[in-house]
């Protein structure tokens, strides 16, 4: 497979992932329209919602829930991760993206446990993961919007103790040599561990990680090697990876990611390193691509009007 013919796939996997739209999804099952808010916003229905989500500085009081998708949604009842416990520290706290639904926070401290086992680290430093009420961030990501997604830094951490103000200042590592065709010399067994636990996680929907540590990973792995299909290969995520888990089972209004393709994926992180080595001519009959036209509170779903009243 080529790289336009993966990045042409991946683009329609993220397209069909985020819309709230009807139609089908890449396997050809129908998808259900998700209700937006539309006019019901009223004055802010045109307002762009990272300004609406992105200036509140607490979670609503509902029961906890994830509605609509990564880069379309919002999230009920979301829960704040401690800044500091006994194997993790949450990082740049002035972002107060330190908020989740609560199966992300459960997985992260029972990632974070077992990463303590490991040589060297003594835990695991957070990166965001939600605002208190999801939604679209001021800076940064498109996704994260449900409290499903968590960013997790490459750094082992040394000390559990930093101070606020250095957890401003302290910054992560980056793992990639060669534009992110491989792993540099900063990546250990560890780093293996870890994110395998990570996608040993049954409710793990995806890890994105640079292509480089993918190949190596696909190097290294033992016996089963059925929990590689959840790690992707992904731009950046050199300094962190991420986690995204599926929608809580028995969720309502909540679209999951359609599933990564079958087999362990090596084939295809193979395919990206040999195209960051040797890129392939550019598409001369490619369309400049469009800027991204900012969300306004009126795209978002439904329920997401009661979580930003709430």
């Amino acid at each position: 497979m080529t790289l336009k013919r993966i990045l042409a796939a991946t683009a329609l996997v993220v397209a069909l992932a985020s819309c709230s739209g009807g139609g089908r999804d890449i396997s050809g099952a129908r998808t259900v329209p998700l209700p937006t808010i539309g006019s019901s916003g009223g004055a802010l229905s045109n307002v762009q919602a990272k300004k609406l989500f992105g200036a509140k500085a607490f979670a609503t009081t509902q029961a906890p829930a994830a509605f609509g998708s990564y880069a379309k949604g919002c999230m009920a009842g979301g829960v704040q991760l401690p800044e500091t416990g006994p194997t993790w520290q949450a990082m740049r706290l002035s972002r107060n993206r330190n908020w989740a639904h609560p199966e992300t926070i459960d997985m992260v401290k029972k990632l974070s446990a077992f990463a303590a086992t490991q040589p060297g680290w003594e835990g695991l430093y957070i990166g965001d993961m939600s605002q208190p009420r999801g939604g679209p961030m001021l800076t940064g990501h498109r996704s994260h919007q449900m409290g499903l997604d968590a960013d997790i830094w490459m750094l082992p951490p040394k000390s559990l103790a930093l101070t606020r103000k250095q957890r401003e200042n302290i910054s992560s590592i980056s793992m990639r040599k060669t534009r992110g065709a491989y792993v540099n010399s900063s990546w250990t067994r560890a780093h293996h561990n870890i994110l395998k636990a990570a996608a040993q996680d049954p409710r793990v929907a995806r890890i994105f990680v640079f292509p480089g540590a993918k190949v190596q990973m696909c190097e290294d792995a033992r016996g089963d090697r059925s929990w590689l299909r959840k790690i992707r290969p992904w731009y950046g995520h050199h300094y962190h990876f991420h986690v995204r888990l599926n929608c809580p089972k028995g969720a309502q209004g909540c679209r999951n990611q359609t599933p990564p393709p079958a087999g362990d994926g090596c084939a295809d992180a193979r395919e990206w390193q040999r195209n960051i080595l040797n890129p392939p001519p550019p598409d001369p009959n490619a369309k400049p691509r469009q800027p991204r036209r900012e969300l306004v509170l009126a795209d978002l779903p439904a329920q997401c009007k009661a979580v930003l009243d709430n």
